[in-house]
């Protein structure tokens, strides 16, 4: 049977006020000999879209600037009587506070010194475990049909069935349906399949900015349930236009035939899938307003292993097998079966004709050994997915306080369920 498939979804939410999607900045501001600095004037501006954030440190030397999109930030603190300091290329990762202690030198207020934050940034905000996974390794390291989830089996105590298992996976031993999953802090969880690692919605590699699944110990805004808090983020469009065109292709010489299919004299199945796309985003109004947008195809031209419950050579024939009394088998002919009729009809013609038309079984894993076996054969199930995604982010003051975006999620699918091939 084939099923043509539309899903539309589009989401709407200042990110100032959403918090399950964004991150935070904090620390402490020191001089040489770690004594407070108050009053020190912080700030955070965006490498990508230039939009900037200010802070003054309280009487403990302590700032924070909460509600940030993750990215790449240059973090600048300066106060009177000390040089300035400038934290290039800071990462601030989803749901990941991070926490950034500045010393300052005596000097002049003109004097600048640049450090580069390299290391990974540590949570001392919160007790929650978990890892964030950026661009790079979503975009660059390898998966199956670039299925983005596939990652979170990289992380300790995930655990991850196969694509084709109805569970999916587990975390840290709790039941799959237990699991949250946000795009953008929107709940994007599938109630009807309740799997752990599936959102409702594809989400494509080059349109995943980054995400972090919460193993252990979720915080207030997250933990809707006891599994793991899986939160992804969309790209967004910079001040500057980047962009991407790819294809990825996999085929038949690349697989292996399955056990069953060798021992019933079944050639593999032909896999040939080709997932192409193209991606581009940058800014619509410079330091104000971006755009981005993603279009991913998928065309499977491929078979699959199916097995059926198909008559015994003997019932073709009109003899029946049984269990007898004596625990052996035994097997009644059409005059056996004329008797023990009511009616004494016996075999009836039609149906002996009927059975001729199924092929004789090649396989054993189904039926009940006596009148019915396995026929195990390949059937083509083609499948044409199309995903659109695109995204606008307006910065709505030059404050950046305020942040609106509207995401919008396409999803065109053409594709033959195997379960109804006959």
């Amino acid at each position: 049977m084939q099923f043509v498939r539309t899903a539309i979804s589009f989401s709407f939410f200042s990110l100032a006020c959403w918090a399950q999607s964004l991150t935070s900045v904090d620390g402490i501001v020191t001089d040489p000999s770690r004594s407070a600095i108050s009053g020190a004037a912080v700030s955070v501006e965006s490498l990508g879209t230039g939009s900037r954030r200010a802070a003054v440190t309280d009487a403990s030397g302590r700032y924070s600037i909460p509600q940030l999109s993750p990215g790449d930030y240059r973090l600048s603190v300066s106060a009177a009587g000390f040089s300035a300091k400038v934290v290039d290329k800071l990462t601030l990762l989803v749901n990941t506070p991070a926490t950034v202690n500045i010393e300052l030198a005596v000097g002049s207020v003109s004097d600048t010194v640049s450090v580069s934050a390299e290391a990974a940034q540590l949570n001392t905000t919160d007790a929650s475990l978990g890892s964030a996974i950026g661009t790079l390794s979503i975009t660059q390291l390898p998966f199956e049909a670039r299925n983005v989830a596939l990652l979170l089996a990289l992380q300790p105590g995930v655990t991850y069935f196969g694509e084709d298992n109805p569970l999916s996976g587990s975390v840290n031993g709790g039941k799959t349906d237990q699991a949250n999953i946000t795009l953008d802090g929107v709940d994007v969880n599938d109630q009807n399949a309740g799997k752990a690692f599936t959102s409702v919605l594809r989400v494509t590699l080059d349109s995943t900015q980054e995400f972090r699944t919460t193993t252990q110990n979720a915080t207030a805004d997250q933990g809707r349930s006891s599994g793991a808090q899986v939160s992804l983020i969309t790209r967004s469009g910079s001040n500057e236009v980047h962009g991407s065109l790819y294809e990825y292709h996999r085929n038949t010489l690349t697989s292996a035939n399955s056990f069953l299919n060798n021992r019933a004299g079944v050639a593999r199945p032909k896999l040939i899938r080709n997932v192409f796309g193209a991606s581009i985003g940058g800014p619509v109004i410079k330091n104000r307003l971006f755009y981005f947008g993603n279009y991913e195809g998928r065309r499977d031209a491929s078979e699959a292993n199916l097995v059926r419950t198909v008559p015994t050579a003997s019932l073709r024939q009109g003899l029946l097998t049984y269990n007898n009394k004596s625990g052996g088998i035994s097997t009644a002919g059409a005059d056996v079966l004329k008797a023990v009729d009511p009616n004494h009809i016996g075999v009836d013609p039609a149906v002996l004709a009927l059975f001729q038309k199924y092929p004789l079984p090649n396989d054993n894993s189904v039926g009940d050994g006596l009148n019915t076996s396995g026929f195990r054969f390949k059937a083509a199930v083609p499948l044409r997915w199309n995903t659109y995604v695109t995204k606008i982010d307006y910065v709505v003051d030059s404050a950046a306080k305020n942040t609106v975006f509207v995401r919008g999620n396409l999803q065109n699918d053409n594709y033959v369920d195997a379960t109804d091939v006959n």
